[in-house]
């Protein structure tokens, strides 16, 4: 397997590098993340100008035909400038549904706006009781005619409190935790009985819990067939737990190097604290920790691209990777700093508080470890 990038994939890195070093540096971030939305959206128009939103559409659909790997890369880069930008929410996971499911007209309608950033979207997937089984769905849809009614409720709607439409799982047969009876449907956020609480989330993002109650929707709302939405949901949602990872990474990426450099800087004793031979102990570290969550990360995104039967097991092993290497990186860079490293002034403590989520997004390690030990082989 070639773990290398290509040329495109190396300008598209350079391309968010520069974007980052450029034009959105912590500051900036920070006026961002306390806006009304959580985001900027002439950053975000700016991101489909530069054709990132398109990456992973089909060039049969107006995009550029990238996979794993190019989100890979696009998200590491994100982590990297902790960017508050909603590419999860409106590109792996609502437009990531919608380009396995939709019809031609769907992706018209929807699909293509929120490629070109002209509509916010969300995919609303979590439901209360469910833990982490995207296939124990609560929420039901009843039909009556050509209308069907929406009943039920969904937490942390990434983008929920700014989405215009609403991608909504929910139970049309079988019982709860059944994978077939699963039917997705596209839901405006104008609809009558429709609920969105929007609140800020601790790293930085934006949420909301959303409640269906009495909406109505039609058929031509329904995303694919009825009762078998899971294989869209789920490819979508494998696609997010590899986005936020290679997130993660970026986020470790950039801890490891702000370490390394206070150590260099802050003097004690007379010294500076990166003589310490303890401390140059816990920043190899967090180095050799980067390092293995790379490698591991390359290794899922090119299983998941090539749909190789290792895909699972690799996922599964990066996502308990990045759990266990980000709660080590991130306490060591916040310790290493000292009383610094918690204030709301110094960009490591919000690095840690989204390396903090992320740990828990999809699945958190001992989770994944469980899925691993089930694995036959």
């Amino acid at each position: 397997m070639d773990l290398s990038l290509n040329e495109m994939q190396l300008m598209l890195a350079d391309s968010v590098e520069k974007f980052i070093a450029n034009d959105y540096d912590f500051e900036t971030r920070q006026k961002y993340a306390e806006s009304q939305t959580g985001f900027s959206l002439p950053v975000w128009q700016t991101f489909a100008e530069l054709g990132w939103t398109a990456v992973a559409i089909s060039e049969e659909d107006g995009g550029f035909g990238g996979g794993p790997v190019d989100l890979a890369v696009i998200m590491e880069r994100l982590g990297r400038g902790l960017v508050v930008e909603p590419f999860l929410s409106n590109i792996i996971l609502a437009a990531g549904v919608l380009r396995r499911a939709a019809n031609d007209e769907q992706k018209s309608q929807w699909l293509e706006p929120i490629t070109a950033g002209e509509l916010q979207a969300s995919l609303a997937f979590v439901e209360p009781s469910a833990g982490y089984e995207i296939n124990s769905v609560e929420t039901t849809a009843t039909r009556s005619g050509d209308t069907w009614t929406l009943n039920g409720s969904k937490a942390y709607v990434l983008n929920g409190g700014s989405a215009e439409l609403i991608l909504v799982p929910a139970r049309t047969s079988g019982e709860q935790r059944a994978l077939d009876g699963i039917t997705l449907f596209a839901v405006d956020a104008g609809s009558k009985g429709l609920v969105i609480r929007d609140y800020a989330t601790v790293d930085g993002q934006r949420a909301a819990e959303v409640i269906l109650d009495q909406v109505s929707v039609s058929d031509e709302q329904i995303i694919g067939e009825v009762g078998q939405g899971f294989e869209a949901l789920n490819a979508a949602i494998n696609d997010a737990t590899l986005a936020v990872c290679a997130e993660a990474v970026g986020i470790m990426t950039v801890l490891t190097e702000k370490t390394i450099e206070y150590s260099k800087n802050r003097v004690q004793f007379g010294v500076p604290i990166s003589t310490f031979q303890s401390l140059q102990h816990r920043m190899v570290d967090m180095y050799t920790a980067c390092e293995q969550s790379r490698s591991l990360l390359m290794w899922a995104a090119m299983a998941l691209a090539d749909n190789s039967d290792d895909a699972t097991r690799a996922l599964h092993s990066i996502k308990y990777q990045v759990g266990i290497a980000g709660k080590q990186v991130g306490e060591e860079a916040v310790q290493i700093h000292g009383g610094m490293g918690v204030t709301w002034e110094l960009d490591v403590a919000h690095y840690f508080k989204r390396l903090t989520a992320i740990g828990i997004q999809f699945g958190n390690a001992d989770w994944h470890l469980d899925r691993l030990a089930a694995m036959p082989g």
